[in-house]
């Protein structure tokens, strides 16, 4: 009957039959499968390609939805192609514009993601949140969808260099807090990261270089045969023969993509904190942040790779010729190598702040030969104030040579 109270079987008492001191223990063991795919797709727009449909969930015959987060710059030059594209296909698109530059990777524009959602009423596992832009974008998405009712499923459609190669095919998300970069994130998977070139022919100069730093991060970490191709090509390579992807545009590109996930794959919760695609991520954050007029992601990271380029070298970890070759690599894809914001304080609290990030050691990555890699604990102050001199020494020899030429 209601209201009845199950009665206490005889001889127990509430007191004394609690277990002794250490009391009781349960081990709670669960593994998570991460499975998503990255795949190269020309043509993603063209009505007659399935495949965002299908990613999408949609493209079946009946119709579907979607949320679709768009950078604004995205949303200007590519909205009527997206709008034919889910109408061929019966996908109602709810859309969601945000702004797409580092100074936007806040709180604020998470929220406004989850809004939509919610206003959406977007259905936790059945409906698709698209995420199309740069990497900052992509990074608020992953976010925001990873708290949103505690994670639902998100499409990467990554539309700069940076995205295809290098932001959007991790599971990482991440926004900025005060003063520090990415300081807030979780690592949410995509179900799937689609790469369409084609893209990149919309993308001006100075972004086409910024992704071309990650690229010659992957090189000079990992594939020496990549440095090669890259400064082969160095001079050919703009936003149309990105777009065209021709054998060696597309051998950049896929080396570049198939090296990351490489380093990525076993590695994907950051258990062990000696990355070696944490190269040049060591002092760019602070100088990212910092820099005035603003910095792009690459350009910091160029930056920070020009300074583990002669620490690597007054280590006795690279030779002079191939320190040179690499500055030079940077410079010929139009990518700085100083920055008067880079000072040797800087550099020291910089150098804190990564101490702290990778559980009490350095683990700076350096450049031992071209395509390997060693990892420092024990950079000094005094090293980092040599390694600032040996760059801007090069970088004024090197001006003086093309000043020279150019007489």
């Amino acid at each position: 009957m209601p209201g009845t109270a199950t009665p206490r079987p005889a001889g127990l008492n509430s007191t004394a039959d609690l277990p002794k001191p250490p009391g009781l223990h349960w081990n709670v063991r669960a593994k998570q499968p991460v499975d998503y795919s990255v795949s190269m797709v020309r043509g993603l727009l063209d009505p007659e390609n399935p495949t965002l449909a299908h990613a999408c969930g949609g493209g079946w015959g009946r119709p579907f939805r979607s949320l679709v987060v768009i950078d604004a710059t995205v949303d200007a030059l590519y909205r009527d192609r997206f709008e034919a594209y889910f109408a061929h296909w019966r996908i109602e698109a709810t859309w969601q514009v945000v702004q797409g530059d580092e100074e936007a990777k806040y709180l604020e524009q998470a929220i406004l993601v989850t809004e939509a959602m919610s206003r959406m009423g977007i259905l936790r596992r059945a409906e698709k949140v698209v995420a199309v832009g740069g990497g900052v974008v992509l990074d608020i998405v992953g976010f925001a969808a990873s708290m949103y009712r505690r994670g639902v499923p998100y499409v990467r459609v990554p539309t700069t260099l940076i995205g295809q190669i290098d932001a959007g095919i991790g599971v990482k998300t991440g926004i900025n807090y005060g003063h520090h970069k990415n300081r807030l994130g979780s690592y949410f998977a995509p179900e799937l990261a689609l790469i369409d070139p084609e893209f990149l022919r919309t993308i001006d100069p100075r972004h086409v270089a910024n992704g071309m730093a990650e690229i010659v991060k992957m090189a000079l970490v990992k594939d020496a045969a990549l440095f090669d191709l890259l400064e082969a090509t160095a001079g050919t390579i703009t936003a149309d023969t990105l777009a065209g992807c021709g054998s060696a545009v597309s051998e950049v590109l896929s080396r570049a993509i198939s090296g990351m996930l490489d380093e990525l794959e076993p590695n994907l919760w950051e258990q062990v904190l000696e990355r070696s695609v944490d190269y040049g991520h060591t002092f760019s954050p602070s100088l990212e942040l910092r820099a005035d007029p603003p910095l792009l992601h690459g350009e910091a990271v160029a930056v920070d790779m020009a300074i583990c380029l002669a620490l690597a070298h007054l280590r006795g970890h690279l030779s002079q010729e191939d320190t040179g070759r690499a500055l030079k690599l940077m410079q010929d894809l139009g990518l700085p190598v100083a920055h008067p914001t880079f000072t040797r304080e800087l550099l020291e609290e910089a150098l804190g702040d990564a101490v702290k990030h990778r559980d009490g050691l350095q683990r700076v990555p350096l450049t031992r030969g071209i395509g390997s890699v060693v990892f420092a604990n024990d950079l000094t102050p005094e090293e980092l104030d040599r390694a600032l001199d040996f760059v801007t020494g090069w970088k004024a020899t090197r001006n003086g040579e093309l000043a020279g030429a150019a007489i």
